[in-house]
């Protein structure tokens, strides 16, 4: 009886499993039968009118496509914006891992542009792990700003990013010293939650701190500054990966808390103008830079891509005129090779300067003008590795700021989806289910892990050269490789010009 009973379930299971097999197998020739109907009376797209049904592999081949290069295909040292070579150096570095390689390198030592430091022949027996000293910001400032770490987390905003990797940022960064820059999307709670030292971004649209016209809000700007981990202000003129052209934040992740911290309205685009609405000139910067100055106390600068150098040198005469006092306490320089979020590609391929020609010619400018000293220079654009930042450090960078650096730090996989709002990783995305992938805690450690070991890793490299701070790396210290594969010191590709024998008018 029970042998029949266990048959009889049996067959009824292999029934429903036929049944439901033939039901599925109905639907799909349905399915296929109205889209090869749709395509064929398209008109839009000539290969699914042609090839209907099958078309449609090709667009998902070519969606598949990035993901089968980037794991099968490409080799460690082919991807754009990073390779392998450089996310797994990230990662290495994130997680305190062992960071040593064998047997040589996969770099080719050759290719154009390549960097490479030119070795004391005797250095300095002893430690490499050498503390950089301080570098006083904003002298005239109410509240100077005293900062060592050369290495530091660049503007991403709340918005862009999530309440998750923004926390992991702010208690990384506390931990290792750094500054965390706020970005254009204002100050959130998850920015102050680690305790780190900020800087704080007013972007063309002023989100924070803007009025309902979208003009500068003195109170909401005085109640920013009066946070003590407030540490400098940066108003930002552009960022490398979109030259004029304001931020835009998709409607799907403008959430009632990132636009109450905005304000502006939830699900709407939120799209920056392309530049401010009471700055066209440069006395309206100046003028700018006084009045924010003045407000908060707190050294203040501006974040700029440079397409020429002219103006910078009207930027010199008319602090000249005003008073040295009246300068920029610093500027920082975004090469045309930063990322974004969201940009056209047109912008982000096709318009300014790349690091490698703006940090150079602005230095030299602010040299030859005599103003170096007051104006610290930031630069920021691709510079993830240690001899990224040694490199930086040796035209004469202050300080160097990292953004995609970080996010590979907090799990970033390059999935090239930030402006979709369904990053896999929890880093740019709003949904909830996403952001649960991002564990604060474990982040956290791993951004400050990676800062450390960026700035110790340098270290090594200024060791080498015969120097004991990272900062006293000079363009005689680094070779760049020229379109003949021989190397050319940096002193000659990019002459330090003479020093002003009295200042300029």
């Amino acid at each position: 009886m029970q042998s029949t009973g266990f048959s009889h379930w049996l067959v009824v299971l292999v029934e429903s499993f036929a049944a439901g097999a033939l039901l599925l197998l109905g639907l799909l020739v349905v399915l296929l039968l109205v889209t090869w109907v749709a395509d064929r009376r398209q008109t839009a797209n000539s290969v699914l009118r042609n090839f209907p049904v099958v078309g449609h592999f090709r667009y998902g081949f070519l969606r598949l496509g990035e993901f089968f290069r980037q794991y099968l295909f490409a080799s460690d040292r082919e991807e754009l914006p990073f390779s392998r070579a450089e996310r797994v150096w990230v990662y290495r570095a994130a997680k305190n891992a062992e960071n040593t390689s064998a047997f040589g390198s996969t770099r080719d030592l050759r290719a154009e542009g390549v960097p490479f430091f030119v070795n004391a022949a005797f250095p300095a027996l002893g430690d490499h792990h050498v503390q950089p000293k301080p570098v006083r910001i904003g002298p005239y400032a109410r509240e100077p700003y005293d900062h060592a770490a050369f290495f530091n987390i660049s503007a991403m905003s709340f918005g862009a990013l999530s309440a998750p990797a923004v926390r992991a940022l702010s208690i990384g960064a506390a931990k290792a010293g750094i500054w965390l820059d706020t970005g254009e999307g204002g100050l959130a709670p998850y920015h102050l939650e680690g305790g780190c030292d900020i800087v704080f971004e007013i972007g063309t649209a002023k989100y924070g701190v803007r009025t309902s016209d979208g003009r500068l809000d003195d109170d909401k700007l005085r109640a920013v500054c009066a946070h003590p981990q407030v540490k400098m202000v940066s108003i930002k003129l552009g960022q490398g990966a979109k030259p004029g052209m304001g931020g835009l934040l998709p409607a799907a992740k403008v959430t009632p808390e990132i636009a109450a911290i905005r304000g502006i309205p939830v699900g709407q685009d939120s799209q920056s103008p392309n530049r401010h609405l009471d700055i066209a000139n440069v006395p309206e910067l100046l003028d700018a830079i006084a009045h924010i100055r003045e407000l908060g106390g707190k050294p203040v600068g501006f974040k700029a891509v440079f397409g020429s150098m002219a103006w910078i040198g009207q930027l010199c005469d008319e602090i000249y005129r005003r008073g040295i006092e009246s300068a920029p306490d610093f500027i920082i320089v975004d090469g045309s090779e930063g990322g974004t979020g969201a940009a056209p590609q047109t912008l982000m391929e096709g318009v300014g300067l790349p690091l490698h020609e703006a940090l150079p010619e602005l230095l030299n400018t602010l040299i030859a003008r005599g103003l170096r000293q007051r104006v610290k220079v930031i630069c920021s654009g691709k510079c993830i590795t240690a001899y990224d930042v040694a490199w930086a450090l040796s035209v004469g960078a202050d300080f160097v700021n990292s953004a995609r650096g970080f996010m590979l730090a907090l799990g970033c996989i390059q999935s090239l989806q930030c402006n979709r709002n369904t990053c896999p990783t929890g880093i740019t995305t709003q949904n909830p289910k996403l952001q649960r992938g991002l564990v604060v805690t474990d982040k956290s450690e791993k951004v400050c892990h990676y800062a450390k070991n960026v700035m110790r890793e340098v270290g090594i490299i200024a060791h080498s050269c015969g120097v004991e701070d990272p900062r006293q790396l000079d363009r005689s210290h680094c070779r760049v490789v020229g379109d003949d594969g021989l190397s050319i010191p940096l002193e000659k590709l990019f002459p330090y010009p003479p020093a002003p024998q009295e200042p300029h008018p």
